[in-house]
């Protein structure tokens, strides 16, 4: 039975899918039908009489290219095995191994994998003399991801350290040691993963013709994914054709707006610079969404008129709804996660947990939505981070308090003890042992030795009388971070951020108990993976996913985006694809959460909304704020409804306090109060007349 190209598809969808000839690209906007178009423009290709062998399908996983050509197959009727369709690195290994002695690989090609590349740089920091007993040094598994960040992104390790500023003072080594790395790479004979694009790149580059005869077996080349491409993978395309070839057959299939893994080397410079590249090349815009409603693609319409360069694009569907996305600004962040609890449980009446995501910039982010998930027995999954009571620095820093709680908690003394340099499994039993028996004169002899260990004991002694969680936590902390660098030197960075949400959450609570109730209680854990569980994800991880809810937290500036980008236009650029990237997951419903207020080291801070958002239109966008009623209790049961028009002047309003200093008006309590947030102090109740308003 023909294919009825015109009735499968959309105008758009059929003008790219039956092009046929000379440099195609097609901008796919988000839930457009991308892979529909591939796989109908690979069946129009066999039925014109194009030869499956001359025919190759480049993409970024083994699964997708899988899926096309199967779904290719089914529409013309027979099997497409032919086509060499796969990943860039399994393609550049076909005919890598075909040509290896031409590289000077006598014995053919050898690939390392991660174990292998690991055991390598063994040898190589051997070979170096770098015998570095500093427990920071980076380990193996990290200067492997160094290479292969600094060979993605084509940047020097200098320029790699930048941005992991705590290996800076190792870059002398490291410099030695990637030299020596290369250096056995060649004496063996063997590649690296990475090292399979850059020696293509060589062999066609070196071998005319090699790269002549390889042109000539190929008559049509496609690219899924365009805009996550990195420098060398724009080069090797090229390198496909015949140099003189001046409308080479290339359909490139992308979407600008969703490049967001520069991290790893993609560059959307390629994809925005295609027609560039290939001149003369047909440029098709698929922007009729078949997954979200209209309101939600009018939010990200508004996020893609942002963009300095950029294809414009208007996303529209037909999945119609009358309520537009909600925008809550919430008093603070731990106020933030109790709202979305809220929201979580008044969606879960139409809507399966399973349909329901919170998606955040970074991992750390969601440790306040877990512990309210966790509170009110809704199970979770999480993707892209560590759960918080799963992380082993969280499981450090909470065993001082067990024990404090607890002085037989023989499980915490172990875990705590084995900081301590020099204490392994036995040691830390025999001293469990001594604690737990009261055994003073065994403790003064195993003290006497160990001044770490005394000062273990003291502080835990000293946290006893400690009721209140967050003044303990600042003592574990102050003794905690000089071992957390020591144990974590490659991550550290990281895990310092999670530890700080810790002694946020621990702010809120006055009870040692209670707080470590809270923060080690179990959340019912799905059994299977079909159970039902909200979905938490970091944005990245969700990339290509797609949900009936989604709400997204922590729109504020130094959190989405992020600190570092709001230094750098293009990485602040990034960020708003991240955004768009973010709102396009949703399918009916979409909340995103600003609070006005997070706290840091410094203490609790304003917080600025996002900038993205701060400048919608009304129309596309429902606000709220989170509104205090005058009872004490009330941040304990804080309310989505809209504060009332007038109370709060327009931009938060700004005053002065003879103590407390400058502070931001968050609500008016009638009849002559304001609440009011004071950095590094919190929230305050202050009479009218003991504050001067600023003009």
């Amino acid at each position: 039975m023909p294919i009825d190209y015109h009735h499968d598809l959309n105008p758009a969808q059929f003008q790219a899918a039956t092009t046929l000839t000379g440099p195609l690209l097609v901008i796919a906007g988000a839930g457009s039908g991308k892979t529909r178009t591939v796989v109908y423009r690979l069946a129009r290709l066999v039925e014109s009489g194009v030869e499956p062998g001359r025919i190759v399908l480049l993409t970024f996983t083994r699964k997708a290219a899988a899926n096309m050509l199967h779904r290719a197959a089914d529409l013309v009727g027979h099997g497409l095995a032919a086509v060499r369709g796969g990943t860039f690195h399994a393609f550049a290994y076909g005919i890598l191994r075909r040509h290896a002695e031409r590289l000077g690989y006598g014995q053919g090609i050898t690939i390392l994998d991660h174990a292998d590349m690991e055991s390598l740089l063994a040898e190589a920091k051997e070979r170096a003399n770098v015998a570095s007993k500093d427990k920071r040094f980076p380990k193996r598994a990290t200067i492997a991801a160094l290479i292969s960040r600094c060979r993605n992104k084509e940047i020097a390790l200098e320029e790699a350290l930048a941005q992991d500023y705590h290996l800076q003072q190792f870059q002398d080594d490291l410099e030695r040691i990637f030299a020596a790395y290369s250096q056995l790479k060649r004496h063996y004979g063997v590649m690296d993963y990475d090292d399979l694009l850059f020696e293509l790149e060589r062999l066609l580059t070196e071998h005319a013709d090699i790269r002549s005869h390889l042109a000539q077996s190929i008559s049509h080349v496609m690219v899924d994914e365009y805009q996550d491409t990195n420098r060398v993978q724009a080069r090797l395309i090229r390198l496909l054709f015949a140099p003189e070839d001046p409308a080479p057959n290339i359909m490139a299939v992308g979407d600008d707006a969703q490049s967001i893994y520069a991290f790893r080397g993609a560059d959307v410079r390629n994809i925005l610079e295609f027609p560039r590249s290939y001149p003369g090349a047909t440029v098709i815009k698929l922007e009729q969404n078949y997954r979200s409603t209209q309101p939600i693609l009018g939010l990200a319409n508004h996020l893609l008129t942002g963009f300095r360069n950029a294809y414009a694009k208007n996303l529209f569907s037909l999945l119609e709804d009358s309520r537009p996305p909600l925008w809550v600004r919430t008093l603070t962040d731990r106020t933030q996660a109790a709202l979305v609890r809220a929201c979580i449980q008044e969606w879960a009446g139409e809507i399966p947990l399973t349909e329901i995501a919170v998606l955040f910039r970074a991992g750390y982010q969601s440790y306040h939505v877990e512990l309210e998930l966790s509170k009110a027995g809704i199970p979770f999954r999480k993707y892209g981070g560590m759960r918080f009571a799963e992380a082993a620095h969280i499981k450090d820093v909470l065993a001082f308090l067990r024990v404090a709680d607890n002085p037989a908690d023989a499980p915490a003394w172990q875990r705590l003890l084995a900081l301590i340099p020099g204490i392994g499994p036995k040691s830390a039993a025999r001293i469990t042992n001594a604690i737990l028996t009261a055994d003073s004169a065994a403790l003064h002899k195993m003290t006497a030795t160990r001044p770490m260990l005394a000062e273990v004991l003291a502080l835990t002694d000293a946290l006893r009388d400690m009721d209140a969680p967050a003044p303990a936590l600042e003592r574990i902390l102050a003794f905690y971070q000089p071992v957390l660098r020591e144990t974590y030197p490659d991550d550290y960075p990281r895990r310092e951020a999670g530890l700080e949400e810790l002694l946020h959450i621990a702010q809120g609570y006055t009870s040692r108990t209670d707080f470590l109730s809270d923060v080690t209680l179990e959340t019912p854990e799905p059994q299977e993976a079909g159970d039902a569980a909200v979905i938490l994800s970091t944005v990245h991880s969700a990339k290509g996913l797609e949900w009936d809810a989604v709400i997204i937290i922590d729109l504020v500036e130094d959190r989405f985006p992020s600190r570092h980008a709001l230094l750098d236009a293009d990485a602040l650029e990034e960020e708003r694809r991240l955004l768009y990237v973010a709102c396009t997951r949703a399918r009916r419903r979409l909340a995103l959460f600003s609070p006005e207020a997070v706290t840091t080291q410094a203490g609790t801070m304003p917080a600025r909304p996002c900038a993205f958002l701060e400048d919608a239109p009304e129309a596309i966008l429902a606000r709220t704020r989170e509104r205090l009623a005058p009872a004490p209790t009330a941040p304990e049961a804080p309310s989505l409804s809209a504060s009332p028009a007038g109370a709060i002047p327009k931009d938060g309003g700004f005053c002065r306090h003879k103590i407390f200093g400058r502070g931001k008006i968050v609500a008016v309590v009638p009849p002559d109060k304001y609440r009011i947030l004071f950095p590094g102090f919190g929230l305050k109740l202050i009479l009218q007349n003991y504050v001067e308003m600023e003009a």
